[in-house]
C-alpha cells in the first residue's frame, strides 16, 4: 500500500495540476493540500526521520518565501505558487530540489517561448484548429505554469530519496 501510494500520489498530482492549469487556468487548492498531507503520512512510514522530515519542510518554506515574493511582485499566479511550494516538500533541501528548480525554469522558458509565438497571428491562425487552446493563445491569460512545474515534477521525481528507497525495495523482490 506504502509503495502504491508513493508511486502514485506526487505524480498523478503533477499530471492532473498540469492538465487543469492548461485547461482552466486555475489549479485547485486541494492538489496542493494533497501533497501535503500525503507526504506527511508517507514520509514516516517510508522511514524518513524527523531530521529528514525537517529538512523537507525547510525546502517546501524556502520555496514558498520566494514564491510569495513573485506573488506579491504579480510574476506569479498563486496556483503556481502553492502547487511549486508543495512540491517542494517532497523533494527536500539538497540537489533534487534544485534540479527540479532548474528544470521549472527551463521547462517554463520553452513554455513562454511557445506562448508568445502561440499568440502571433500566424500561431493563433494554427492553434485556433487545435481543440482545448484558446488558453494559450488569448493574450488576456497568463502563462499556465503549471504545465512546467508539472513535467518538470514527473521528470525529477524519481531521483527522490522517497522514490530511491521504494525503487530499491522493488529491486530487492
Amino acid at each position: 500500500m506504502l509503495t502504491a501510494a508513493i508511486l502514485v500520489i506526487f505524480p498523478l498530482c503533477m499530471a492532473y495540476a498540469a492538465f487543469t492549469d492548461l485547461l482552466t487556468m486555475t489549479i485547485a487548492n486541494r492538489v496542493s493540500l494533497l501533497l501535503i498531507v500525503s507526504f506527511f503520512c508517507i514520509a514516516p512510514m517510508a522511514g524518513l526521520g524527523l531530521h529528514e522530515i525537517g529538512n523537507h519542510v525547510a525546502a517546501m518554506l524556502v520555496v514558498f518565501v520566494i514564491c510569495f515574493g513573485l506573488f506579491a511582485a504579480n510574476t506569479m499566479g498563486g496556483g503556481d505558487a502553492k502547487l511549486l511550494s508543495a512540491s517542494a516538500l517532497w523533494f527536500g533541501l539538497g540537489t533534487e530540489l534544485m534540479t527540479f528548480l532548474i528544470l521549472v525554469t527551463a521547462i517554463g522558458g520553452l513554455l513562454c517561448l511557445f506562448i508568445l509565438k502561440a499568440r502571433s497571428p500566424a500561431g493563433i491562425y494554427i492553434m485556433s484548429r487545435i481543440p482545448l487552446t484558446h488558453n494559450l493563445t488569448a493574450t488576456s491569460q497568463g502563462v499556465p505554469y503549471g504545465i512546467a512545474i508539472g513535467a518538470a515534477g514527473l521528470i525529477t521525481y524519481p531521483d527522490t530519496a522517497i522514490m530511491q528507497q521504494v525503487m530499491a525495495q522493488l529491486a530487492a523482490g
